[in-house]
């Protein structure tokens, strides 16, 4: 979760790959919170780390705020149906 708070002031960081690195739910979250204020970070892998709906969703919710990330690997975690409901939307509205 450290990480994540580096994130938001990062400047220079444009792929940072965490996965398989057990960061669950709260650190998906974390992520998510940072990813709303950074402008250069334009892939983010989070493979493999348990993230479920809650995470999903608030990372669903951060896409919307930003317009830079191009890539965000998510396979291989526990996203239900809300979660894929909630990336497929931010998906299909184009951000």
């Amino acid at each position: 979760i450290a990480l994540a708070d580096a994130l938001k002031g990062n400047r220079v960081l444009t792929t940072l790959n965490l996965g398989w690195t057990g960061i669950k739910n709260a650190g998906a979250i974390a992520f998510a919170d940072a990813l709303k204020g950074n402008r250069v970070l334009n892939t983010l892998d989070l493979s493999g780390n348990y993230i479920r709906d809650v995470g999903a969703i608030a990372i669903a919710d951060a896409l919307k705020f930003n317009r830079v990330l191009k890539e965000c690997w998510l396979w291989n975690n526990n996203i239900g149906n809300e979660g894929k409901v909630a990336l497929a939307a931010v998906k299909r509205s184009g951000l």
